[in-house]
């Protein structure tokens, strides 16, 4: 192998590629990156056998075709560090020679017939995303998943496709968001019938993977067990959860009942990280009243004191206090940015509230017991 390349360029492919690379493995050779080079592209890969990708690098010009092993730590250090914007990398049986314009590096060889082959996309028929939208998906939804759970469903983004509609849904059980986007299918795609629960890991993966093609469709296969995804620079592999989602849409309000009010995210966001001031973690919840034309956000604790922010709202009627873990309304608010405006629907202290966006984000909250709230308090 023999080829000159962008230092920036291979350092962002190899960056992402490494990131599935595991610090530890029963097959050392799994912590590195292969580097497949032949005339017309030059290809990272990378897997842990459960995920998998393959990354097109741009700014590569070939020389002479072949492969190489790439020490995820030792090659990392090498690029980041490197001040040269061109590179010149040869690889063979004897080991592994960087060269730039003031600067020189060996690394020993490795086979890289000992690399496990990582799946290609060769499907005539599939789902079509534009990009973007992908990377909404999982900026409005990867946060409320439970990547500690026994409950390995909850581990994961749950994708549904029907007709020409995608919808994503994570939850942990004590918060669960959703959002949906069109979608169109190729050559009569009609998917897995199976359940498909992506891993966070996975969508972290794709969510980085997808921030260079962010203009771009993104192609995607569901399969059984695992899930295919191509944009225009990236191939990525990856093997589903296993178990059952949770029955999400009869969490959801119908937002019949109760009152809706519209609000603006940024005040809302800045009251509550006021009030939770006062909070801990052995007490989280935090006291939201509606009621006569404003919200109040009230929090207690024993060893800490006691907050009281008022925000005014368009509501006058009676009452309604609910506690909520401030974290997770936090959550949201990052999530719409300051501006947004969003409405959200409150019954009760013992009912779900529900925020909704016009652009078809749902973010349903389940109540703390405020009995539970004040006696830790």
């Amino acid at each position: 192998m023999n080829i000159n390349c962008n230092r920036d360029s291979l350092l962002s492919s190899f960056q992402t590629a490494a990131t599935i690379a595991p610090s530890r493995s029963p097959k050392p050779i799994l912590q590195n990156v292969k580097i497949e080079v032949k005339q017309d592209r030059t290809i990272l890969m990378a897997t842990d056998m459960e995920l998998g990708i393959r990354i097109l690098t741009a700014d590569v010009e070939v020389e002479t075709e072949g492969s190489a092993i790439l020490p995820v730590t030792r090659f990392g250090a090498l690029l980041r560090e490197n001040s040269d914007e061109k590179l010149h990398i040869t690889a063979d049986g004897q080991g592994i020679r960087v060269k730039g314009e003031r600067s020189e590096f060996q690394l020993p060889a490795q086979n890289p017939d000992e690399f496990p082959s990582v799946e290609e996309f060769k499907e005539d028929s599939y789902f079509e995303v534009p990009a973007d939208m992908v990377k909404e998906l999982i900026r409005r939804t990867l946060f409320a998943t439970d990547t500690e759970s026994s409950r390995y469903a909850l581990g994961g983004v749950l994708l549904e496709i029907e007709k020409d509609q995608l919808t994503a849904v994570g939850t942990d059980g004590r918060r669960l968001a959703k959002m949906g986007c069109a979608v169109t299918a190729v050559n009569g795609y009609k998917g897995s019938d199976s359940m498909t629960i992506v891993p966070s890991k996975s969508m972290q993966l794709i969510d980085r993977a997808l921030s260079s093609d962010s203009e771009k469709m993104v192609q995607i296969v569901t399969r059984r067990n695992d899930l295919l995804l191509k944009s225009a620079n990236t191939m990525i592999y990856t093997r589903l959860v296993d178990g059952r989602f949770p029955k999400w849409r009869e969490v959801i309000p119908d937002g019949q009942k109760g009152v809706t009010i519209k609000m603006v995210s940024g005040s809302v966001y800045s009251a509550v990280r006021q009030a939770a001031i006062v909070s801990s973690e052995e007490s989280r919840g935090i006291d939201f009243t509606f009621g006569n034309g404003s919200l109040v956000l009230s929090g207690q604790t024993a060893d800490v004191g006691q907050s009281r922010v008022e925000l005014p709202i368009p509501y006058e009627g009676e009452e309604i206090v609910m506690s909520l873990d401030h974290r997770f309304v936090s959550d949201f608010m990052k999530v719409l940015g300051n501006d947004a405006e969003f409405t959200i629907n409150v019954s009760d202290g013992e009912r779900a509230a529900l925020c909704t966006t016009e652009d078809g984000y749902s973010y349903v909250l389940m109540p703390l017991a405020r009995d539970r709230v004040a006696k830790s308090a």
